[in-house]
């Protein structure tokens, strides 16, 4: 599958995906991904049922990668993830530090962990890892 720009009349199933994972405002998510597709910021990935998944990066930070749960196991992840990384000479992300799935994947893709914070500055409060690709050299002197 080939990875697409997001249009308007696929925020509903944009939606559809974003929503198998967060209870949150449906009206804020709406707003959000309305502004966010019209940006060009959203890319997709489709099946023969609709929207599969989709990634959201802006200014070289992926804010959002998700893979419907019937899509998943079929490498749709790694799909949209290349896409960003084709798009953008660096990336970075933050991932719940509990989120240890995400973790590996991130890393079996090229990101290396580059700090961590106690999640003061997301919406859960949760810990969190600032992953980051390619990873830094570091000079040595």
């Amino acid at each position: 599958m080939t990875p697409f720009r997001a249009r308007l009349w696929h925020v509903p199933g944009l939606l559809a995906v974003l929503w198998r994972y967060r209870d949150s405002s449906w009206w804020d998510d709406l707003t959000i991904m309305l502004r966010l597709t019209r940006q060009g910021c959203v890319r997709a990935v489709a099946d023969g049922t609709g929207i599969a998944g989709f990634s959201l990066c802006r200014a070289g930070e992926l804010h959002a990668l998700y893979v419907h749960p019937r899509a998943q196991g079929r490498g749709l992840g790694r799909v949209l993830l290349q896409d960003a990384q084709d798009q953008h000479e660096r990336l970075n992300l933050w991932v719940a530090e509990e989120n240890t799935g995400g973790r590996r994947f991130y890393c079996r893709h090229g990101f290396a962990e580059k700090t961590r914070a106690d999640g003061a500055r997301n919406d859960e409060g949760r810990p969190e890892i600032l992953m980051v690709w390619p990873p830094e050299r570091r000079v040595e002197t």
